[in-house]
């Protein structure tokens, strides 16, 4: 496989991964680039080590991956799909020092708060959760194991092949963060709503898929 062919596996791979992120870009109320490059880390890092898992394997594995690699994946996505629909549901907004609603203040910048310069300085997102990245990085990357086996069978250079998957992923993720701001900030519960639903579509597709074929 030369790099063109790679590349395009690296970008139909990264598809969950690119859809996911956006998903978490819904989530920030306001771009926080920090964040935003460990999430595209995080993906980029599990869409490369998934195949060198899968090459390393070989044929060994290869009938018990295939046989729980959607279930696996679905399982993930419903749950973290469905813990957003509920916390969008259930959770309150933080209060400013005015009392009011933190996301309020700030996207009026302040202008009706009591204390504008708090308001400006509130957190604009809660921190990342790292073990929730962990589970979304297997279940979006996770079909990547079956690919790593055909590598092996092919003879393709992984170590070539896992670089430019990573890189493309990493890429891709991080432009989803970004396109999913864009429409978060704007609309913060009910693009919380969309991104729970979507997680949830996305691990239905995969287990459809997997059943179907």
């Amino acid at each position: 496989m030369g790099f063109i062919e790679l590349f395009l596996t690296g970008v139909g791979l990264s598809m969950d991964a690119f859809a996911v992120a956006i998903c978490k870009g819904l989530g920030m109320r306001k771009i926080r680039w920090r964040d935003a490059l460990v999430i595209a880390l995080f993906f980029g890092g599990f869409q490369a080590l998934m195949p060198l898992i899968g090459w390393a394997a070989g044929s060994l594995f290869a009938s018990t991956i295939t046989a729980v690699d959607h279930w696996i994946a679905f399982g993930l996505l419903a749950f973290i799909g469905g813990k957003m629909l509920w916390d969008a549901f259930h959770e309150e907004g933080s209060p400013c020092v005015c009392g009011r609603d933190c996301a309020t203040c700030q996207r009026r910048g302040g202008a009706d708060c009591d204390d504008p310069e708090a308001a400006r300085q509130a957190p604009i997102a809660p921190p990342l959760d790292y073990r929730e990245l962990v589970m979304l990085a297997i279940a979006t990357s996770i079909d990547a194991l079956a690919v790593g086996i055909t590598f092996a069978f092919l003879g393709v250079n992984i170590w070539v092949a896992i670089a430019i998957i990573g890189v493309t992923t990493f890429v891709l993720s991080l432009v989803g963060v970004v396109v999913g701001n864009q429409f978060g900030s704007r609309f913060e519960k009910p693009a919380t709503i969309a991104g729970g639903i979507v997680l949830i579509l996305i691990g239905l597709k995969i287990l459809i898929e997997h059943l179907a074929g």
